[in-house]
C-alpha cells in the first residue's frame, strides 16, 4: 500500500515539529490532544508564528480531521487570533488556547474579545486559564468553552472554590492539568471536572499480571497461525470455535467500509476476501485490544504509533517492512495492556526477530522509529533530537505522518 505524501516543506513547516499530550475523561478515555511546536525553545521564534506554523502543518497533512472524534488544542497568542490561518483548519475538532492579556488592562480585554466573538462565530471553540473568572475578563467569560486550571501549591488549597467560581462565572468545561498522582486525579474528579491532563496519564502504570482471556487466547492463536502460513481450512476452525471472533470479523468483511456488493454470510469466505495479511494485522489488535476501550489511553496511544511508524516506513521501506512497523508500535505497550513482562508475551508470538528486537531492546531500524513515535508523546526535547538525527526522515515528513495517525486511529479505520 502506498500513500501519497505532502511534497516539499514550506519555510514554515519544515524545521517544526509537533508533539502531543493527551487530555483524557475521567474514565482515562482520550478526548482531545494538545498540540505544540517542540522547536519553540530551539528557534527562539515567537509563539504567534509558531502557531502558523501548526496550523500550516495540519493543513498540509489534509488529514480529514473532521473525521475526528478528538479535539485539538491548539496554543496560540494574541496576534495569531486572526488571520488567514485559521481558514484551513477545520473549527469543528479545533479549541484555541487563549493567554490571559498581560497586566489585564480592560481596553486590551476588550480588544482581544472582538477577535475571539470572530473566531467563536466561525466555528471555533476557546479555552481560557482559570484567572478568566476575574471581574476585568467579564467580556471573555460568556466565550468560555474550557477553562484550564494547573494543580499547583497555589490552586490546590483553594481547588473546590475556584472550580465553583468557574461553573458560576463561565459555565465551561473544566480541563485540570498537571495531574501527577492518582491522589489529583480522585480530587479534582469528586469536584466535577471532567477533564484531565498530565504525566499521571502517560507514566508507565503498575500492571497486576493476570491469566489471558480466551478472547487474547484466541487472538494471539490466529495471529501465530497466519504468520506461520496455516492453512485456509485451519483458520476457519479457530474462527468457527470463537463466536464472538467470527461474528466480528463478519461485521468488518460486511461493513459499509468494504464496498462489497453482496453480504459475506461464510467465515471462509470472509478469510480469503481480507487475506492473510489484514487477518494477521486484525488479530493484532484484537490481541492488543481485548480487554480495552477503543478510545483508552493507552489502547488509542498504541494505535497512533502503529499507524505513524507504517506511514514512516511506507516512505523508504518495502510493503512487508511497513507492515512490520506497523506491528512494532501496536504492540508497544502490550505488557500493559494485558499486565505481563513484555518478554514472557513475545514468547508466544511468531515474531521477526526484527520486531522483537524493537520491542525488548529498541534496537534496528525499527527500534529508532518506535523510539521517535515515543518522543512525539512529550516534551522531551533531547530525546527526540536524538532519535531524530539518527533517522532519514525530515521534520516535514514526521510531522505529516503523526497527524494522520492521529486522525486514522481516532476515527476507527
Amino acid at each position: 500500500m502506498q500513500t501519497n505524501h505532502p511534497g516539499e516543506p514550506s519555510a514554515l513547516t519544515g524545521q517544526m515539529a509537533i508533539a502531543r499530550h493527551p487530555i483524557v475523561d475521567a474514565h482515562r478515555n482520550v478526548v482531545a490532544y494538545e498540540l505544540f511546536n517542540r522547536s519553540l525553545s530551539a528557534t527562539g521564534e515567537p509563539l504567534s508564528n509558531n502557531v502558523v506554523s501548526t496550523l500550516h502543518a495540519l493543513a498540509e497533512g489534509g488529514a480529514p480531521f473532521s473525521t475526528s472524534q478528538c479535539d485539538l488544542f491548539i496554543p496560540s497568542e494574541h496576534p495569531a487570533l486572526e488571520g488567514p490561518h485559521w481558514e484551513f483548519i477545520d473549527p469543528a475538532t479545533t479549541v484555541i488556547e487563549v493567554p490571559m492579556v498581560p497586566g489585564h488592562v480592560p481596553e486590551q480585554i476588550a480588544e482581544v474579545a472582538t477577535l475571539l466573538e470572530r473566531l467563536r462565530a466561525q466555528g471555533f471553540r476557546l479555552s481560557f486559564g482559570h484567572n478568566v473568572i476575574a471581574q476585568v475578563y467579564k467580556p471573555w467569560q460568556t466565550l468560555a468553552d474550557f477553562v484550564q486550571v494547573g494543580l499547583s501549591e497555589a490552586t490546590q488549597p483553594n481547588l473546590q472554590a475556584l472550580v465553583a467560581a468557574i461553573k458560576a462565572r463561565t459555565g465551561a468545561a473544566i480541563v485540570a492539568h498537571n495531574i501527577e498522582h492518582a491522589e489529583q486525579f480522585e480530587l479534582t474528579q469528586s469536584l466535577g471536572v471532567e477533564r484531565f491532563q498530565g504525566s499521571l496519564f502517560s507514566a508507565p502504570e503498575v500492571v497486576q499480571p493476570r491469566a489471558l482471556s480466551p478472547g487474547e487466547m484466541t487472538a494471539m492463536k490466529l495471529f501465530n497461525m497466519v504468520s506461520q502460513g496455516a492453512s485456509l481450512d485451519a483458520v476457519e476452525l479457530t474462527l468457527k470455535k470463537d463466536a464472538a471472533l467470527g461474528v466480528s470479523l463478519l461485521r468488518i468483511i460486511n461493513s459499509a467500509a468494504m464496498g462489497l456488493k453482496q453480504p459475506v454470510t461464510s467465515l471462509r469466505q470472509a478469510v480469503q476476501l481480507m487475506g492473510y495479511q489484514k487477518l494477521g494485522r486484525w488479530s493484532a489488535m484484537l490481541m492488543t485490544f481485548a480487554n480495552q476501550s477503543s478510545t483508552s489511553l493507552v489502547g488509542a496511544s498504541a494505535v497512533v504509533r502503529g499507524r505513524m511508524m507504517e506511514l514512516l516506513a511506507q516512505i523508504n521501506l518495502s510493503d512487508g517492512e511497513a507492515g512490520a512497523a506497523f506491528l512494532v508500535g501496536l504492540l508497544s505497550q502490550l505488557d500493559r495492556m494485558l499486565g505481563a513482562p513484555m518478554e514472557t508475551l513475545l514468547e508466544g508470538l511468531d515474531l521477526e526477530p526484527e520486531v522483537t528486537a524493537a520491542l525488548l531492546q529498541r534496537s534496528g531500524k525499527f527500534g529508532d522509529m518506535l523510539s521517535l513515535v515515543v518522543a512525539c508523546e512529550s516534551d522531551d526535547e533531547l530525546a527526540f533530537s536524538e532519535v531524530f538525527a539518527r533517522l532519514n526522515y525530515s521534520s516535514h515528513q514526521i510531522n505529516m505522518a503523526h497527524m494522520e495517525a492521529l486522525v486514522w486511529g481516532d476515527s476507527g479505520n
